[in-house]
């Protein structure tokens, strides 16, 4: 199915993970958990639009570096909940073009080697490990109301979000993946942004890599997948035995997100 793109005139990636079928039969529901890219240039009215949405928690996934060069822009009555994924930002998708310059203009397969690095350590880094955790707290917290979950571009450490949560609530791994890919679509304007700004006075090598950094891939995920599967035998051990959600819970947030 097509995932549910919000009404948001002045951010990318915007969606609600309601609508989705699950394996038993059940709906996520609509208006209750939605993802995001970075949400410093909303405008008033998409501002209003998500406090008429019903959103009530903004769960933001990013460093404290890009928290401040990039606040997030919320309405009256919303809560802000800074949970970092990573100390710096391991995606690179908030780097600038001078960095990126500096670093990724004689490998065009850079930008692909540091995601596969950077799906790994989503898996493993205790920081990435306490940020789902925390996650799943405020979504066993979160009884009424849209919960929004976001990073940067609101493709990697909100896509890895996705997976977990729609994983636990029992969607099929095709739908989930569909999900996960679908950030290609709505991340068009950015690819093209930050390629043209690699393009000008940039090396092909250049371009290539920020490519990668800029979307995401079955290689992208396979990797964080196929090391869940290596070290920790299936995707439900891991979220079972690493992120702590408990049978219980589990069954309480198939309670409150599905219908």
């Amino acid at each position: 199915m097509t995932p549910q793109l919000l009404d948001i005139h002045h951010g990318f990636n915007f969606r609600d993970l309601g609508g989705y079928p699950t394996m038993a039969g059940k709906t996520v529901r609509s208006h209750r958990v939605l993802r995001s890219g970075r949400m410093n240039d909303l405008s008033e009215r998409d501002q209003d639009y998500l406090a008429r949405y019903g959103l009530r928690l903004d769960l933001d996934f990013r460093s404290q570096a890009e928290t401040v060069t990039a606040p997030d822009r919320l309405p009256a009555g919303v809560t802000y909940d800074h949970t970092p994924v990573f100390v710096d930002d391991e995606t690179k998708i908030s780097a600038n073009i001078v960095e990126l310059r500096k670093h990724y203009s004689t490998d065009p397969l850079a930008g692909f080697k540091n995601m596969i690095n950077t799906y790994h350590n989503l898996v493993q880094e205790p920081t990435a490990q306490q940020a789902y955790r925390h996650f799943f707290d405020q979504l066993l917290a979160n009884e009424t109301g849209a919960l929004l979950f976001h990073c940067a571009a609101g493709k990697d450490r909100t896509g890895m979000g996705a997976v977990y949560l729609l994983t636990v609530l029992g969607v099929d791994p095709v739908t989930i993946r569909q999900d996960y890919l679908a950030s290609n679509n709505y991340l068009t304007g950015e690819i093209l942004r930050m390629t043209n700004e690699a393009n000008a006075g940039g090396t092909p090598e250049l371009v290539a890599t920020t490519r990668s950094l800029c979307s995401v891939t079955n290689e992208y995920l396979d990797a964080a997948m196929l090391l869940i599967n290596h070290d920790y035998g299936s995707l439900p051990h891991y979220l079972a035995t690493v992120i702590g959600v408990t049978p219980a819970q589990q069954r309480d947030l198939q309670a409150l997100y599905l219908e």
